[in-house]
């Protein structure tokens, strides 16, 4: 490290130490929108303050950690990491109907009892029959058969929460969907153009969060009380660097869900590690509402799919990486704009 200035030492220190106390506390891996104020109609920070030079620096040194994970997997080592991983994970992977069942369950029954909450626990409703058709929803994954009831279901309440939120706000929970096709299709015992149910639910776990990566950035002040209430959570860092730092981690571990069985099986180990953390500062709220993700990151993990890594994975993660990055600025600054007709600004000037 002696090479690095006294700067990029920091930044270094900023990128890695908050994956550190995520893993160890979880405190910012919390839905914010579960536990502090937000506007999503309000005007996001300008790219030129996310697109800062801290920023291209934690990007970097993000693209260098998994462009060597990417380059590992191909070698012995990385056979050797796959195969361990095939024996510790054999029971999840062999139950992971019945865990996502049996888990997706405990969420609507929880919701039951709750009451008042479509989804999640910002989703609000006076409804007073939702909280019996979750409960129907919950008894319909008892049996097999019936899991296309419960996705089904599960699809109406999302399209519920959206004519009451507005897309923009459920564009935060595609995960949903991804469990609606995994009922759907593995009660139907379905594979559609070959595709397996737990890759659609991986691609929608990895699309919502690299989403919930671009509100750290774009909306860092949703953040404050709580790093104000546990300043801790910082080591020392400015709050804002810590965001993107945040921000940067969360982004890359989802794109790591899309990438090659290793990656994508060590990011789902490391952010099942930050969900599970969470609950213990959050408590049951944060248990309930990341519950889905959790049983859904378990079974990624556990999935045993291979392929031959080849140096051209290696060469395009950057382009990748890059590309994914720009689509998802793009969209949610871009929809932003023509939702809420708020301006793209860089600098002081709006450019759309």
């Amino acid at each position: 490290m002696s090479w690095l200035s006294s700067r990029q030492r920091g930044l270094t220190g900023a990128l890695l130490a908050p994956l550190a106390l995520l893993a160890g506390t979880g405190s910012a891996s919390a839905h914010v929108k579960w536990f502090c104020a937000y506007d999503v109609a309000g005007q996001p920070r300008g790219l030129e303050q996310v697109l800062c030079p801290d920023f291209e620096w934690l990007t970097g040194l993000a693209l260098v950690c998994l462009m060597f994970g990417c380059l590992a997997e191909g070698t012995p080592l990385g056979g050797a990491l796959l195969n361990a991983l095939d024996r510790v994970t054999t029971r999840i992977r062999t139950d992971t109907e019945l865990l996502v069942r049996a888990t997706l369950g405990f969420f609507l029954v929880s919701l039951w009892g709750l009451g008042g909450i479509i989804l999640t626990p910002e989703l609000k409703t006076d409804l007073a029959w939702v909280p019996w058709l979750q409960l129907a929803m919950a008894a319909c994954l008892i049996w097999r058969r019936a899991m296309p009831l419960a996705g089904v279901g599960l699809l109406f309440l999302f399209g519920l929460a959206t004519w009451q939120y507005g897309l923009f706000h459920l564009a935060d929970y595609p995960i949903f969907l991804g469990i609606t096709a995994y009922l759907v299709l593995q009660g139907l015992d379905r594979r559609p153009f070959g595709v397996r149910p737990l890759d659609i639910v991986r691609y929608t776990a990895a699309v919502t969060l690299m989403w919930a990566s671009i509100e750290k950035w774009a909306y860092p002040e949703w953040t404050a009380p709580l790093l104000s209430a546990k300043p801790e959570m910082t080591m020392g860092a400015s709050p804002g660097l810590f965001m993107q730092s945040a921000g940067v981690i969360e982004f890359t571990l989802a794109f790591s869900l899309i990438w090659t069985p290793l990656v994508r099986r060590a990011s789902a180990i490391i952010l099942t590690a930050i969900f599970v953390s969470a609950i213990f500062e959050f408590g049951k709220v944060d248990a309930i509402g990341h519950s889905g993700i959790i049983v859904v990151l378990l079974g990624i993990a556990a999935d045993d799919t291979r392929r031959t890594v080849r140096v051209r994975d290696v060469a395009l993660v950057p382009a990748g990486y890059g590309a994914a990055l720009a689509v998802f600025l793009v969209l949610y600054y871009v929809g932003h704009e023509a939702l809420f007709g708020t301006a793209v600004v860089v600098g002081n000037w709006p450019v759309i």
